[in-house]
């Protein structure tokens, strides 16, 4: 006789599925099953769900993919299934590891015979225990573009229920109102299906392929329990790590896992995926497929090499599928160009092989991956970003895209693309690095130290010269406004500073050479001007006022007398609560740098020479050599 749920319970979820029409004015995540086994055997999965079905109501049987058939109570509302699953449970006629489950987690159904609740198909039974499985019968459907993953619930909506089915519920509600009749009195008894013996674990753990044993390798490992590789073999580490979990969740520590504790640890791996709405996506335009995050991100728009595939849920992640024809020196360029995209922060491995490479870049907001390599002269990959501070479905959903990304015919025509979104600062739609401040320096000796404004190396995790090399701090004083950097690398500058030990002469013509508009000229442009004071407004012996008009980016870069020497270093603008006219510049004496660089150990050239003009274009050539484009990164 089956175990019927307490009265109020059975009242309570008939009259909540029937007033609903099964569910009508729910949404599709609120209709859910109570999974409360998974075997890998049709044949299994069958005298499982009949026995269950001797004890419970409602009981199912369906398809999981993979080979797997999943039995289940239901369908119910959330809330109510919840209640179910602690009753039975608690009277010890479902296992403890026992979940809620999707619909959309189910295929093809097999129990009871013939039923098709889910209009996803049937399974033919086989004709005897013995029997191979049957093969899932197919639902007359195309394969579409996107797929449920089979290791994660999905958000694809389950059919309502025939108007047979809510008429049988309906019945078994008036049933379950009515008086009893007095009954024989009986012993109660308090059947519980039972677990594998170790022997039949051991036989259905070898009837286990090679990618399903490392699988739970792999879930040991996430759960904290393995740390040697992933092979597929067990041995003794295996083993121990595997009798550690049973203890920790309860069971005998045997150190073979029976089918029900294999599924309850695949299933502890995977809730992590739950929600997202991980399904396989077929690009044919990028020659692609792949799993995907779906309730996460959604196709966009191709800007080659790339398949933007944009934030749509709530974490803010993005995916970019990676697709262009080319060779070696081709992957190589896309090696060096991602690493200046935002999309990539600076802090993270990176791995370059000969046919592929690997980048991990990280901050304070995101963490992305790339994986990118070259076959048969297609390059395809794909970058996952994701919020920063969530490393566990991180890394797993990197996993499951590594591991599903398939290569089919085709890659994006480079040719194509928006050429309305075109812009200086994107490659492909996508932005460029920036820095965080961008300022101008020069060498002031043959080994590529640099002078500069102390306002470019405020805050900065890392100062580059030129965008490409790292430069150390070795002098930073605020009070004079001057910072001295030297190369990680060796430099070779084209041209080195010389310093007059002569005070320029009043009104006679000055130029400053920098970086007025950032990184986006290539070299740096010459602004003329004339002296018009050798000190501050405030009498500052250790400033020259100029009269020229000069930019932000300016600052830091070198001040020239007519002779083509170092009279000084611009210093950035800092009005307060004043307004100056925006042709008064300052400049610090190019004796407080000589001072400073003398401090630092630092040798520079000097002449006492007044010398004679140079050519303006000769002028141009010297500063272009020795000025350089000082910037600050976060």
């Amino acid at each position: 006789m089956k175990r019927l749920l307490f009265a109020p319970v059975a009242i309570f979820l008939g009259l909540s599925l029937l007033m609903t029409g099964f569910a009508r004015a729910q949404s599709a995540e609120d209709i859910v099953w109570v999974q409360i086994e998974a075997l890998p055997s049709l044949a299994d999965a069958m005298d499982r769900a009949r026995a269950y079905d001797t004890l419970l109501d409602d009981v199912s049987g369906f398809s999981l993919g993979g080979g797997w058939y999943g039995i289940a109570v239901g369908p119910y509302r959330r809330a109510d299934a919840q209640l179910v699953r602690r009753s039975y449970v608690r009277d010890g006629l479902v296992p403890t590891d026992s979940f809620i489950q999707q619909s959309s987690r189910f295929r093809q159904q097999f129990w009871p015979v013939g039923a098709n609740v889910l209009e996803t198909g049937v399974i033919e039974a086989p004709e005897t225990v013995g029997e191979q499985e049957g093969e899932e019968a197919a639902s007359g459907s195309e394969t579409p573009e996107v797929t449920t993953a089979p290791l994660d619930p999905a958000t694809s909506s389950p059919t309502d229920a025939s108007e047979a089915e809510v008429a049988e519920l309906a019945a078994e509600l008036e049933a379950a109102t009515q008086p009893e009749a007095p009954a024989e009195p009986e012993t109660p008894t308090e059947p519980v299906v039972p677990e594998e013996t170790l022997a039949e674990a051991r036989q259905s753990e070898r009837a286990l392929d090679a990618q399903a044993r490392r699988d739970l390798q792999i879930a040991l490992k996430w759960a904290g329990f393995y740390e040697a590789g992933i092979d597929g073999a067990f041995g003794r580490g295996t083993r121990a790590s595997m009798a550690a979990w049973q203890e920790a969740n309860g069971y005998e520590g045997t150190g073979v896992l029976t089918t029900r504790q294999r599924a309850a640890l695949l299933a502890q791996y995977n809730a992590v995926l739950d929600g997202l709405g991980l399904q396989t996506v077929r690009d044919e335009k990028a020659g692609i497929e792949i799993m995907m995050p779906t309730a996460e991100v959604a196709f966009a728009r191709y800007e080659p090499p790339f398949a933007h595939y944009d934030a749509s849920g709530n974490i803010g992640a993005r995916v970019l599928l990676i697709s262009q024809p080319g060779d070696r020196d081709t992957l190589y360029g896309l090696y060096d160009i991602m690493q200046t995209l935002e999309i990539v922060p600076l802090e993270g491995p990176r791995e370059r092989s000969r046919d592929s490479f690997e980048l991990i870049g990280e901050n304070g907001s995101i963490v992305s991956q790339t994986q990118v390599s070259l076959e048969n002269g297609q390059i395809k990959g794909f970058t996952l970003i994701w919020p920063a501070g969530d490393e566990d479905r991180r890394r797993r959903v990197v996993a499951e895209m590594s591991k599903s990304l398939t290569r089919l015919p085709g890659v994006l025509d480079p040719a194509a693309g928006n050429s309305d979104a075109q812009a200086i600062d994107l490659v492909a739609g996508l932005q460029i690095r920036q820095p965080k401040i961008a300022r101008s320096g020069f060498f002031v000796d043959d080994k590529g130290t640099v002078a500069t404004t102390n306002e470019v190396v405020g805050a900065c995790n890392r100062v580059t010269l030129d965008e490409d090399t790292e430069a150390q701090v070795v002098v930073s004083d605020k009070d004079s406004g001057i910072a001295l950097l030297k190369p990680t690398s060796t430099l070779a500058p084209l041209a080195v500073a010389q310093f007059s030990a002569q005070a320029p002469r009043l009104q006679s013509e000055v130029s400053v050479a920098g970086y007025s508009y950032g990184g986006v000229l290539s070299a740096a442009t010459l602004t003329f001007g004339s002296l018009s004071d050798l000190k501050g407004l405030n009498g500052e012996d250790s400033l020259t006022r100029l009269k020229l008009k000069a930019q932000p980016g300016d600052a830091g870069g070198p001040v020239f007398d007519e002779a083509g020497h170092i009279v000084g270093m611009l210093l950035p603008r800092a009005e307060g609560d004043r307004k100056l006219p925006s042709d008064v510049s300052f400049a610090l004496d190019a004796s407080v740098i000589r001072d400073a660089a003398q401090d630092a150990g630092v040798s520079i050239a000097t002449t006492s020479s007044t010398g004679t003009a140079i050519a303006p274009r000769d002028l141009t050539l010297q500063a272009q050599g020795m000025t350089v484009l000082v910037s600050c990164w976060e």
